[in-house]
C-alpha cells in the first residue's frame, strides 16, 4: 500500500470549508499558526492569483505564510482582501 502526504488544501474546496478551516485557526490565539493556515488557503485559491490581485510577491507570500513566517499585518489583510474574507470581532462570553 502507498501512503501519500497529508495536505490540508486537498480538502479547502469550498468557502465553507475555508471559512470553518480559518476560524478553527483563528481559535488558536496562535498568530503563526493562523498565518500558515492563511497560506493553506492561498496556496488552495492558488498563491499566483492571491500575489497577482493582493500585490504581494508570490515568494514574499509563501515566506510570510510558512511554519517560520512572521507576517506583517498588512500582508495579512491583503491576502483576506485577495481571498474575499473578512475577519469580525466577537466579545468572548
Amino acid at each position: 500500500m502507498k501512503l501519500t502526504k497529508f495536505d490540508v488544501v486537498d480538502f479547502l474546496d469550498s468557502d465553507e470549508a475555508l471559512v470553518e478551516y480559518l476560524n478553527a485557526a483563528l481559535a488558536e490565539n496562535d498568530p503563526k499558526y493562523f498565518a500558515k493556515a492563511l497560506g493553506n488557503v492561498a496556496r488552495a485559491k492558488g498563491m499566483s492569483s492571491i500575489s497577482d490581485i493582493s500585490g504581494v510577491g508570490r515568494q514574499s507570500l509563501y515566506r510570510a505564510l510558512s511554519d517560520e513566517g512572521n507576517p506583517r499585518i498588512d500582508t495579512l489583510f491583503k491576502v483576506l482582501e485577495a481571498l474575499n474574507i473578512r475577519l469580525s470581532i466577537a466579545v468572548n462570553r
